[in-house]
């Protein structure tokens, strides 16, 4: 007999593909930019079937991954809280997770320094929670394992 844990998801599909709510700003707005990313298992395989969460702090949208891990969310960059820099949280929700996990994503062209959790960090972790200037977007993957996993925080 299998147990709650050994059939988790894929399920995250059914309720996303009703409305659009992958958007933080509107493509028009000064400042805005697409965030984009896939996410990756440990031997860097499109994980299909997932949904990525971001929050800039009161504001959340989400995005289902299409068939190769792929995510997009429309942004400007959230204000900075006291004694951070600006970042966002990001929730991940894939199969096999009986609990999603949490990451930030910072951005590339901040004193991210000066944040007290990315300054506690060792620079091979601190890489992996920044975002990627490519072609006008930022670009953030997340490796839910391997060699170059992407640093997750209790919560």
């Amino acid at each position: 007999m299998r147990t709650p844990s050994q059939t988790v998801g894929p399920y995250y599909i059914i309720g996303l593909g009703r409305r659009d709510d992958s958007s933080l700003a509107d493509r028009s707005d000064d400042g805005s930019l697409q965030l984009i990313g896939a996410l990756l298992d440990g031997q860097e395989t499109a994980i299909a079937d997932g949904m990525i969460e971001i929050w800039d702090g009161e504001r959340w949208a989400r995005s289902a991954t299409d068939s190769e891990g792929r995510f997009s969310f429309t942004v400007t960059k959230p204000t900075t809280r006291p004694g951070e820099t600006p970042r966002f949280d990001v929730f991940v929700f894939a199969r096999g997770l009986l609990r999603h996990q949490l990451t930030r994503i910072y951005f590339p062209d901040e004193p991210n320094e000066a944040d007290p959790v990315f300054a506690s960090l060792s620079d091979e972790q601190r890489e992996t929670l920044l975002g990627v200037t490519e072609g006008g977007s930022l670009r953030f993957d997340i490796r839910m394992q391997g060699d170059r996993a992407t640093v997750f925080f209790e919560h």
